[in-house]
């Protein structure tokens, strides 16, 4: 199969809203797609230090990730990549897809002077965290949530 890595276009944010919908722990958070959606999209696209990456094989968008630079003070000055939204269409998963989404997002933060791969993943998703285990990621901090 013949993927193709690309920034997402406009065109893309209605199956990329299906994609990251697409399971138990997401859908309700994610809603249906609408102008909530279009409103993000343009603000993530219109900053410079985000991307919004698709994977597509035979011209069907098939992953997805957010990937965010952050600068920094701490660990003397270094930039960090935070990977969000990672997901792969279901039916693919599997299949090493998602590896070489994470694969292109590391080079992405190498790239741009990234000293570390960051993520947070929601603690109902355990195969998620075996996932990411396999990359090297290690559990090393707690995460805190407030809504505003």
């Amino acid at each position: 199969m013949d993927l193709n890595f690309r920034e997402a276009e406009r065109d893309d944010l209605e199956r990329i809203v299906e994609l990251i919908a697409d399971d138990a722990v997401a859908a309700a958070r994610t809603g249906s797609y609408g102008e909530l959606h279009i409103k993000g999209f343009e603000a993530v696209t219109a900053s410079p230090d985000n991307e919004l990456v698709v994977v597509e094989a035979d011209g069907e968008v098939i992953g997805v990730m957010q990937l965010t630079f952050i600068p920094g003070i701490s660990r003397n000055g270094a930039s960090r990549l935070l990977v969000e939204a990672v997901r792969v269409s279901s039916e693919l998963r599997g299949q090493g897809i998602g590896r070489l989404l994470m694969e292109h997002a590391h080079e992405r933060g190498r790239a741009r002077g990234c000293a570390l791969a960051q993520l947070t993943s929601d603690k109902q998703r355990s195969e998620a965290h075996r996932f990411y285990r396999s990359l090297g990621y290690e559990q090393s901090h707690e995460g805190f949530k407030l809504p505003l």
